[in-house]
């Protein structure tokens, strides 16, 4: 399903490539694709670029109605470790899925280990939304997209279909 380059795993940002003009420019290109397109979050590998970027941040999002804001933030060589056997549902589309949604379940509270642009280092609890949203963009990293986490794929549609009113299961 969509580009083949979305099935392959991310290389790690190094610390000189902070500093570089492309770096740069990819990260204020990453948040204007993101933004144009009303998504909460963009992972390098979307575009075409295997490195372990993603980059986050919504505020009362069409496509998500309802759903709490979401910081704007860069992550950089994310490593995440559930918190809970405990999930969530949720009803999760993706930028390179466009049209579709499909319902995933994720850990409720992870631990989220990463670098941002700056090289500075962070150590996180997240839940709720938050860690949904950033479990999903950083399986990106890994070749996974949110339809490989489907545990009934009955339970994935067209968007149009979806917001109709009309049941998943017809």
């Amino acid at each position: 399903m969509g580009d083949p380059i979305l099935r392959q795993v991310s290389k790690p940002v190094t610390e000189n490539e902070l500093q570089t003009k492309e770096f740069k420019k990819l990260i204020r290109d990453m948040f204007d694709t993101m933004r144009h397109a009303e998504g909460v979050g963009l992972a390098a590998p979307q575009i075409g670029i295997l490195k372990q970027i993603v980059v986050v941040g919504s505020e009362e999002n069409e496509r998500y109605p309802g759903t709490p804001d979401v910081p704007e933030r860069v992550i950089l060589n994310p490593v995440i470790t559930p918190l809970t056997k405990d999930t969530s549902g949720f009803w999760e589309g993706c930028l390179s899925v466009p049209g579709m949604r499909g319902y995933v379940e994720r850990p409720n509270k992870i631990r989220m280990q990463w670098m941002d642009e700056k090289g500075n280092q962070f150590d996180e609890t997240i839940d709720g939304y938050k860690a949904v949203v950033y479990q999903h963009e950083c399986d990106h990293l890994s070749g996974i997209l949110y339809v490989d986490r489907l545990k009934d794929t009955k339970l994935f549609g067209f968007n149009d279909t979806l917001d109709s009113g009309r049941n998943v299961l017809d």
